[in-house]
């Protein structure tokens, strides 16, 4: 069965705080989202939503700040379903706040450098911004940009921010903070 909606009948049936052409619905506002835990963790639902939204074929952006690993840097991300690119920094091995070299520490900034200009050409619908606080925590990159970043990005873009230690001042711009707990042992 084909069903098809003629465009007068869409355009009277959608709200009309939005503008509509017959060939472009209106996009969702897009949402920061805060993922947060007492503990330095993987979290696997914020990757499961990435995997998820790129499988359907949304641009997704999952930036790791705090990763390292073999060939990693801006210009070799990996890439999963085509439309998902995976960045983390030109670093053997992963930060630890005792471990931030300079070398370190310009890798993280390139990487940030990197990050705003994907942003802030909208390209990708979902933008993950992995241990993000750590990195605002120990001073790799600077709270007011990041709060920049976010008031200035294009409307539809999702953002996802992730880690422990997250800024009052990120908290209060954000749409929806879930905070992970470990269960009590008793």
């Amino acid at each position: 069965m084909v069903v098809q909606i003629e465009s007068s009948l869409l355009q009277r049936a959608m709200p009309t705080t939005r503008s509509l052409t017959p060939d472009r619905l209106p996009q969702v506002e897009g949402r920061v989202q805060v993922v947060t835990a007492a503990h330095r963790s993987f979290f696997t639902s914020v990757m499961a939503e990435a995997f998820r939204m790129a499988g359907q074929g949304t641009a997704v952006l999952v930036v790791q700040f705090l990763k390292g690993g073999v060939n990693q840097g801006v210009d070799r991300p990996m890439n999963f379903c085509r439309t998902l690119d995976w960045f983390r920094c030109d670093l053997p091995s992963c930060l630890t706040e005792r471990g931030c070299s300079p070398e370190a520490k310009a890798a993280v900034q390139h990487l940030w450098q990197h990050t705003q200009q994907r942003v802030a050409d909208g390209r990708d619908a979902l933008v993950v911004l992995d241990e993000l606080s750590l990195a605002i925590h120990w001073h790799l990159i600077p709270e007011q940009e990041v709060l920049g970043l976010l008031q200035h990005r294009l409307s539809h873009v999702d953002v996802i921010l992730t880690g422990p230690h997250m800024p009052q001042s990120l908290l209060a711009l954000a749409d929806q903070i879930t905070e992970l707990r470990r269960p009590h042992q008793g």
